[in-house]
């Protein structure tokens, strides 16, 4: 079912720094050929902090660990035959050969499985905005607490209820880090009024924190990093953007795995292409500072 890239092997058997890489932000979050391009930076954001990326995702059938360029490639281009696979649809998309992007919780299942502990996106999904009503709440949550995994993300997709978010992951004993912050950043926002209990400000301090949480018997952690200076929205447009998409959304009853990209695109939309290119910028500083981290835990071993 799962294959292991050759270099992704000779990294964890010589216990190099690793960082797992989802593929939703190609295949169903970003645009052609913006999507690509995003990837393939995360990728290089990784290698200059001295680390390996490992991209995952489905192709053919083959739940790869390390995806080759040609297989970033397909899935970029793949339309809308190419599937958005979360953790509960790997078993499917394996035995039907089809080929998709993972989400967060499918690739920290994959990423776990593999070895690798260290995993960096762009936003985490979570509990959607009237999940009293609809009982929308993310896989993504639910995964990190039985996958030992630490996900560097600019908090939880800005579409979500943030507090109902946050609330929910002490319930299931996810860790959840301040990178450099107080309070969840808002995704492309820079904070809220969420708070962090824990913050660390170093990589060496970082990594500290994950092995001590793992040792103890944890299982998934949040790191939560702030967009980086100049690519963050002012917090009220972010919010009234975010607004409006909900009530298009509404009006035209989208429903299920299609309610993220949609709203991702009417955002983008209402801010004019800024929330894109915030996107884009806090996902490769995500993977940047993922890297650090991976090495400083490379280096306690």
């Amino acid at each position: 079912m799962m294959e292991i890239a050759p270099e992704v092997r000779a990294a964890l058997a010589a216990q190099e720094p690793c960082v797992a890489l989802e593929t939703t932000i190609v295949t169903h979050g970003l645009p052609h050929p913006q999507n690509l391009e995003t990837a393939r930076a995360c990728e290089a954001a990784v290698r200059r902090e001295g680390a390996v990326p490992v991209t995952i995702g489905v192709v053919d059938g083959r739940a790869v660990v390390g995806l080759a360029a040609g297989e970033l490639e397909r899935l970029a281009q793949g339309g809308p035959a190419v599937r958005k696979i979360a953790a509960r649809d790997l078993g499917p998309a394996v035995a039907q050969g089809a080929s998709g992007g993972t989400t967060v919780s499918a690739t920290a299942r994959l990423a776990a499985r593999a070895g690798l502990r260290v995993f960096a996106t762009g936003g985490l999904g979570g509990v959607h905005r009237g999940a009293r009503e609809t009982w929308d709440v993310s896989a993504d949550l639910y995964e990190l607490a039985r996958s030992p995994v630490a996900v560097f993300c600019a908090g939880a997709k800005a579409i979500l209820d943030l507090p109902a978010t946050a609330e929910m992951l002490e319930t299931l004993g996810v860790l959840v880090l301040g990178w450099r912050c107080d309070t969840w950043p808002a995704f492309y926002a820079a904070e809220s009024d969420v708070p962090v209990e824990h913050r660390v400000e170093t990589p060496e301090e970082c990594a500290a924190v994950l092995a001590a949480h793992w040792e103890a018997g944890g299982r998934g952690a949040v790191v939560l990093v702030p967009p980086p200076p100049g690519a963050a929205l002012p917090r009220a447009e972010a919010e009234a953007a975010v607004q409006a998409a909900l009530e298009e959304m509404a009006a035209r009853g989208v429903r299920g795995k299609a309610v993220t990209p949609f709203l991702l695109s009417a955002v983008e939309r209402r801010t004019g292409g800024r929330s894109l290119a915030a996107n884009r910028s806090l996902v490769e500083h995500n993977a940047a500072v993922a890297a650090r981290v991976a090495r400083a835990l490379a280096g306690r071993r």
